[in-house]
């Protein structure tokens, strides 16, 4: 039989450490294969063979591993949400109060016989162990000899067994407390992700049949082609095209984009922003699990699952940090006695509390939970980060190399000038425009639109247009062979009089792109156009060089036009570049350290390919979805140095982590063999460590802006 794929929700998974050894368990069951498990999410993912094991038997070795697995799922459906909970319901929280209240009772009782005190303190410790032992003991039969579990029974036994149980009892209950707080913080964390969820109504009110019919229906039962009623105040169930009305639009949840934007008959709307205040009528054009928020969450959780280089790091060292740490305790206790005649008892006691202060929880989680938090956060600002890979190179960025036409400037040129050299503008400008008819280039769309404002008609073309990408469009016309080139192209073909040359020097100082329709080898007439820069490209150039970040223009255009528009953003320009050129220049640049492509992310696909990280622009797109490692779903220019200064903040808070969790241990391994570390305070150090860490990198959720 075939495999087939299983999905479950994993409570009280919280950490690194917990999904390996999930992983790790799971993977020794035959049939299965191509694991995935991600702690920032709390899902099991995997494919296997169910007449070789079946899903309870999966089941029941998360459930072996002291987790609860809840409710299978087919591929593609979306889990369910996680009903609002106290911590006193959770598992962890119930192991709280049951140890608690253990070293409660052993206390109570031990001032009344304080004859028993040391019998009812290990009584207290070793039943209140009995939860953490059964999961080591799973956990080392299961792959993972050297978890936390094993670390925290092998010294609270060891501690019951050289007279000292009350701290025993007291360690344990810590213990218990330290995951709780875990389980409290990654749900803070996967809250991010949970909320764009919330950001889609339920509901929807769908037409039937004639205008006035309107049912109400649940959101997840929309499907392509139903029309939907949005009234002033509702959020939009899911993304769609209006077909009737006009309104403004609150797209802030999706795109970032503070203003509401004008939406009438044609434009796109998206699931979970908010019409303002008039009544739209909107035609479905992507079900539930496919509309734009649903995506957004899907990358974000794959980008959360993609561990980071610097997490692969510390996952490869706490490999070997773990036995590592058993070792050293171990030569805690027996070479000073050995070596030195230290008294055993002592040494025992600090061997087992430098076992306490290794716990490793604190440094695993130090990057996945930053990098989780920096791609939350960008997630809700309009940032869209394709992954830890992609978060921590934009921080170590050097260059920033925008695309023109589309990126810099609106990508809507228009046309400004029609000089005609043979005949007059208007049939110079139709015959361009039928060349251009079938175009997709902005400039060929400009010339089109043009002819079409004029209510030109155009020439009949024979056969489809031919081009020659970067310098002209060909097409045959009754009269012959027409082209519209750029003036290196007419240059190639003919001689360009002087006059016209000066005509299209004068121009392109001017800020335009100037193309020249030729027929045959005859020059009839020039177009000139102009695409003017987007509002916040010069503030977006200005934000970046502020951070020491050279920007530099990649365009085809011609090196004048380039010129004018490089002056007014400030920016440095690489102009008549071909597509070759232009891999070939973002290959120079990547040679001087990290370089970013920012592109529309269509025609710049290979460019942003070739870029250390390639940025995509784009409101909310499939293509800006899509396409490259990150995408501005605000389509600001300003949005490339958000990015920036969000991976540099999370890189920040990543070495902070792992200074806080390693930090912590040294000074507490030293104050160990000077014998101030008690038991309690050896695992208060390791709680204390992972709950600073875990508050630093949710400090990165509270973030509003990055400048």
């Amino acid at each position: 039989m075939t495999a087939s794929s299983f999905k479950i929700r994993v409570e009280g998974m919280d950490c690194p450490a917990c999904a390996l050894k999930i992983e790790n368990a799971v993977r020794r069951l035959p049939g299965v294969s191509e694991i995935n498990v991600s702690y920032t999410s709390g899902t099991l993912a995997l494919q296997v063979d169910k007449d070789r094991t079946s899903p309870r038997t999966i089941e029941e070795k998360v459930r072996a591993l002291g987790y609860t697995p809840v409710v299978a799922h087919a591929p593609g459906a979306q889990m369910p949400q996680r009903l609002a909970w106290s911590w006193w319901q959770e598992t962890k929280g119930q192991l709280v109060l049951a140890t608690g209240a253990l070293f409660v009772l052993a206390f109570v009782l031990a001032w009344f016989l304080p004859d028993w005190q040391r019998w009812l303190y290990s009584a207290a410790a070793l039943i209140s162990v009995i939860p953490f032992a059964r999961r080591a003991l799973a956990g080392a039969l299961s792959g993972s000899p050297f978890t936390i579990e094993s670390l925290m029974t092998i010294a609270a036994l060891g501690a019951v067994a050289i007279g000292e149980a009350e701290e025993a009892a007291i360690v344990i209950f810590l213990f218990a407390v330290g995951e709780l707080l875990e389980t409290v913080a990654a749900g803070r964390a996967r809250a991010g992700i949970e909320a764009l969820i919330d950001l889609v109504p339920r509901t929807a009110r769908r037409q039937r049949g004639t205008r006035d019919e309107i049912e109400e229906v649940a959101a997840a039962d929309l499907a392509v082609g139903d029309v939907i009623v949005i009234r002033p105040g509702d959020r939009i169930p899911s993304d769609g095209k209006v077909i009737d009305g006009a309104s403004e639009v609150d797209e802030a949840p999706i795109t970032g984009e503070s203003v509401p934007v004008a939406k009438e008959r044609g434009a796109k709307v998206y699931a979970g922003s908010i019409n303002a205040h008039g009544e739209l009528r909107v035609e479905v054009t992507h079900a539930a699990a496919d509309n734009t928020i649903a995506r957004i969450i899907h990358l974000v959780e794959e980008a959360q699952e993609a561990k980071a280089p610097t997490a692969r790091m510390i996952d490869r060292f706490s490999r070997w940090y773990t036995p590592g740490a058993m070792l050293l305790a171990l030569l805690v206790i027996v070479i000073p006695p050995l070596a030195f005649g230290g008294d055993w008892m002592t040494w025992i006691y600090r061997g087992l509390a430098t076992l306490l202060i290794a716990c490793p929880c604190a440094l695993v989680i130090s990057t996945p939970a930053a990098i989780a938090s920096g791609l939350a956060t960008g997630a809700r600002m309009g940032l869209l980060i394709k992954g830890g890979a992609a978060l921590e190179t934009l921080g170590k960025i050097r260059t920033v190399a925008f695309d023109k036409t589309g990126t810099l400037t609106r990508g809507r040129p228009q046309v400004t000038d029609v000089i005609a050299v043979e005949g007059d503008e208007n049939v110079v400008l139709a015959k361009a425009a039928a060349v251009e008819r079938n175009t997709s280039h902005p400039l060929g769309l400009a010339i089109v639109e043009a002819a079409q404002a004029r209510s030109l008609e155009l020439p009949t073309t024979f056969g489809g247009a031919t081009a020659v990408p970067g310098k002209a469009v060909t097409a045959r016309l009754k009269s012959g062979f027409a082209s519209v080139g750029s003036p290196r192209y007419a240059a190639e073909q003919t001689t360009i009089a002087p006059y016209l040359a000066e005509r299209i020097s004068v121009l392109e100082g001017e800020g335009k792109t100037v193309v020249v329709l030729l027929s045959g080898k005859a020059i009839d007439g020039l177009i000139a156009l102009r695409d003017e820069p987007r509002e916040d490209a010069a503030e977006g150039v200005k934000r970046l060089v502020e951070r020491g970040i050279r920007a530099v223009m990649l365009t085809g255009d011609n090196a004048r036009t380039a010129g004018a528009i490089a002056g007014k953003l400030g920016i440095e320009a690489r102009a008549e570049l071909l597509p070759d050129a232009k891999l070939a220049e973002i290959g120079r640049l990547k040679d001087m350290g990290p370089i970013a492509m920012v592109g529309d992310g269509i025609n710049d696909a290979p460019a942003l390919a070739a870029a250390s990280v390639g940025v995509a622009m784009g409101g909310g797109t499939d293509v800006a979805l899509e396409t490259a490692d990150a995408a501005l779903l605000m389509n600001r220019v300003t949005g490339v140095a958000e990015l920036i200064a969000l991976s540099q903040a999370t890189l920040a808070n990543i070495w902070q982590n792992i200074a806080i969790a390693l930090g912590l241990k040294a000074v507490f391994l030293v104050t160990t063999l000077l014998g101030v570390t008690t038991l309690w305070m050896a695992i208060l150090a390791d709680t204390g460590a992972t709950v600073l860490v875990t508050a630093n990198a949710l400090r990165l959720l509270t973030m509003r802006s990055f400048r």
